[in-house]
């Protein structure tokens, strides 16, 4: 069941065209993976989802509803959560309090923050001051505070940049352990071998357009996409 549909997204700024009719939908329960080059529209895409960004033309569904002319707080309260590239926490107030502040703020319940806390790992960390985190925990608190909300749409944003190898494991653990639920995640990643271990379909941006969808493997070795995408003649 579709629990997101992107239809025909354009945003120009001036005579920059950033995304030109974009189309992708997720299921409940599955990953997309979005990849593409530098400009290639991909953080323009993820605002355009979140309400961050007003659309020029074409229109935004969840669960069915349409939900294009909804801001960003109230698409976060309809269930479309989202993490930024850059971790922002309160670094005054604990992890705990972090999370309870997005659960009040998002529309999700208080209650269920310590249940929050234990799936993304952290709830040996819940007093602990944000601003005193690694750089994992940083990231796993950003998804705490989206999923805090209670969203049936994860956008993730560059989670796993900066991370090292055992740390991506342990996120992607995370990221397999959060769908599992029949939460529907679009996970915008560099990190190509993150994407790659979890994703269900891999959707690839160039120049604003789709330039490729499909079964991660296989459309991420397309001569298509390794010519424009990795530098690769085709």
């Amino acid at each position: 069941m579709k629990i997101l549909e992107a239809i025909d997204l354009r945003k120009a700024y001036g005579a920059l065209q950033v995304t030109n009719d974009v189309n992708f939908s997720v299921d409940a329960g599955e990953v997309l993976g979005i990849i593409g080059p530098n400009g290639a529209g991909k953080s323009t895409a993820f605002g355009l989802i979140a309400g961050a960004i007003p659309t020029d033309a074409g229109s935004v569904w969840l669960d069915g509803r349409d939900v294009t002319r909804l801001g960003a707080a109230s698409r976060c309260r309809a269930g479309i959560g989202r993490t930024y590239q850059i971790p922002r926490p309160f670094g005054g107030l604990t992890v705990y309090e972090n999370v309870l502040l997005a659960a009040q703020a998002g529309g999700g319940d208080p209650n269920a923050v310590p249940d929050v806390l234990r799936r993304l790992g952290l709830a040996a960390l819940a007093g602990q001051r944000a601003g005193t985190l690694r750089l994992l925990d940083r990231k796993r608190l950003e998804m705490a505070r989206a999923m805090a909300t209670a969203p049936q749409v994860l956008l993730l944003d560059e989670v796993a940049g900066g991370l090292t190898e055992p740390e991506c494991a342990v996120l992607i653990e995370t990221v397999r352990e959060l769908r599992g639920d029949g939460l529907g995640i679009v996970w915008i990643e560099h990190v190509v071998g993150a994407l790659l271990a979890v994703a269900d379909r891999l959707l690839v941006l160039d120049q604003g357009r789709v330039l490729a969808e499909g079964e991660p493997q296989a459309t991420f070795h397309a001569p298509e996409v390794r010519s424009v995408y990795m530098g690769i003649a085709a």
